[in-house]
């Protein structure tokens, strides 16, 4: 086996070139056998196989210096620079993270990178770094999948091209996003690859960019030819492969959205492995709003290259039609569409992931709310429950959201209930409402909710007790009544309460409880620096009740267990309810 004995790129250069589409064979190989039993990125990462090998054919890292956007397209890059028993090896498959890491490999990956458009960026403060230091080293990005669609890649064009020196820029263009592509640049991609290069209107060289197109970019031999035209070049210059995403895996290939990302499938069927029967909110959300969608012809579903977020499949967004827009990968645009669609009189609302809701903060905040426009925005795996990737963690929303003027954020402990909510945001005509979609399972309940949440109380008492009040918002809220029935099994009859409003208290029903209650105890689904929690502390800072805040500490979290750093943060039943005891005993 070829790909055994590569350690290095300079093993690629050493091999014998005869045996390259061999190798490739083998490299795409191991990435199926690392996304069968592992799950993760599949379609992009069997596209770029022959590009990634003839880089390190050509190039010479760790000398010259790779950027790969988003890390979609790094798996290859990862087998060929010392990793590959990440994808050979079935019991160490969770050595390899499927993202770019220097903390794996500082020699090979440049930085840690997940989100995407960042990567010509970055590559341009390493251009200038390197000339400032004198050296002479290639500078080369790997970017596609819809990444050239947000703001920062053309942030990045733009200053490297002044710049003027030495960067190349491989653009893979699978003529694909994570979905179908959306947007005027990609009108322009899909006419070079028509022309195969030679259209007078090229996006890159009115930028200022050389430029070289490569129609057959899943032919090493021709990638190797391309790269050797502008290796060591002394200006910025693009290299525009046209590839095929999912090569070498017929579902992938056929399928191209399905099979961007995938949890563990088995290779022979392409069937999940374990696949899902329950409900999920992905799901629930993306229906409810198409049949919303029916009886307002005003509502429209908005979503920044991430349909799926909301379970917008192909079926659902054809149902939608223009009530559907997709704007690429630009979660910044699509805040400050929102804004100008509400002002038009129309009902918009984003649905969007709240890891990559951070890139539109100043949009949010300038766009959206001190314009007062009532738009909402769905923030999906704001939880401890939510992806776990370091890049992709997104449990920082709150301490983000909940301190930004004349915006409602609206946390959900069950489905009826974030209907109730989504129902009032979208109707309403007075605010910019974000919804916290609930992590983990989807929970149902037979209470009754409000209507009107501009009149309604900013928590939601659950059960009214003494001596302990454990307070919790949206997946929390199971934890706390976890906690409470321990509790009552020691005699000790708990207040449940949860935060419905993450951007506002309810001052009277806190105050209620200082006559009898000694302990509040809060669940933060979240970073616990900057959450609710500690507002309720805050205002209980001159009384005697002692105040918890159990959440997550501030730090970096890379493929945690769930169950782990709910323990660890005391967020389970047991814990809370062991915290409220010892607090009550002391």
């Amino acid at each position: 086996m070829l790909l055994e004995n590569i350690n290095s790129p300079a093993d690629v250069k050493a091999l014998d070139a005869a045996l390259l589409p061999a190798l490739a064979d083998e490299v795409r190989q191991a990435v199926l056998n690392r996304v069968s039993v592992h799950g993760g990125h599949v379609g992009p990462n069997l596209g770029i196989v022959e590009a990634t090998i003839a880089m390190h054919r050509v190039f010479n890292a760790p000398d010259d210096k790779f950027v790969f956007d988003v890390s979609h397209q790094s798996y290859p890059h990862k087998t060929l620079t010392g990793r590959a028993f990440g994808f050979l090896d079935m019991t160490r498959l969770d050595e390899v993270s499927g993202y770019s890491s220097p903390a794996e490999s500082p020699l090979y990956d440049t930085f840690e990178l997940g989100h995407t458009s960042t990567s010509i960026a970055l590559a341009s403060g390493l251009q200038k770094g390197r000339d400032v230091m004198g050296r002479h080293e290639n500078i080369v990005v790997v970017i596609g999948d819809g990444s050239l669609s947000g703001g920062e890649a053309f942030e990045g064009l733009n200053v490297a091209a002044e710049t003027g020196t030495n960067i190349i820029i491989v653009v893979n263009d699978n003529e694909m996003s994570i979905a179908e592509n959306h947007g005027g640049l990609y009108r322009n991609l899909a006419l070079l690859r028509q022309t195969k290069g030679s259209a007078e209107l090229n996006f890159f060289k009115a930028m200022g960019y050389d430029y070289l197109y490569v129609e057959e970019g899943n032919d090493v031999y021709k990638l190797i030819e391309a790269f050797q035209k502008v290796k060591d070049v002394d200006h910025p210059v693009v290299v525009h492969i046209h590839t095929l995403k999912g090569k070498g895996f017929t579902p992938a290939v056929e399928n191209k959205e399905q099979w961007h990302w995938s949890m563990p499938f088995d290779l022979q069927t392409a069937q999940l492995r374990k696949p899902s029967t329950s409900e999920s909110y992905t799901d629930l959300v993306g229906q409810f709003l198409l049949a919303e969608m029916k009886n307002d012809p005003s509502l429209v579903a908005v979503t920044a290259g991430c349909p799926s977020v909301v379970g917008f499949t192909p079926k659902l967004r054809a149902e939608a039609g223009p009530q559907h827009v997709d704007v690429g990968i630009a979660e910044g645009e699509a805040v400050a569409l929102i804004s100008g669609m509400a002002k038009a009189g129309a009902h918009p609302v984003l649905n969007v992931n709240s890891t990559f809701l951070q890139r539109a903060y100043d949009q949010i905040a300038q766009d959206l709310c001190i314009n007062n426009q009532p738009a909402v925005i769905n923030v999906v795996m704001g939880s401890v429950l939510g992806m776990n990737d370091i890049t992709h963690v997104g449990f920082y929303d709150i301490p983000m959201l909940a301190n930004i003027p004349n915006l409602t954020y609206l946390a959900p402990a069950s489905w009826e209930e974030f209907v109730s909510m989504e129902r009032w945001a979208i109707a309403q005509t007075g605010c910019p409402v974000a919804i916290r979609v609930p992590g983990g399972a989807v929970v149902h309940s037979s209470d009754s909710f409000p209507t009107d949440y501009s009149t309604a109380p900013t928590a939601r008492l659950i059960t009214r007790g003494s001596r302990v009040a454990f307070i919790g918002s949206g997946a929390s809220v199971a934890w706390i009544e976890g906690a409470a029935e321990i509790l009552r099994e020691k005699g000790i009859q708990p207040t449940i309460i949860s935060q419905t409003f993450l951007t506002s208290l309810d001052e009277p029903l806190l105050t209620s409880l200082l006559p009898d209650h000694q302990v509040v105890v809060i669940a933060e689904d979240g970073a616990v620096d900057g959450g609710f929690g500690q507002k309720i502390a805050a205002f209980y800072g001159s009384s005697p009740i002692r105040v918890l805040c159990n959440g997550v500490k501030k730090g970096l979290y890379d493929r945690y267990s769930y169950s782990a750093l709910l323990a660890q943060s005391r967020l389970t039943p047991d814990t809370l309810a062991a915290d409220a005891l010892r607090a009550l005993q002391q």
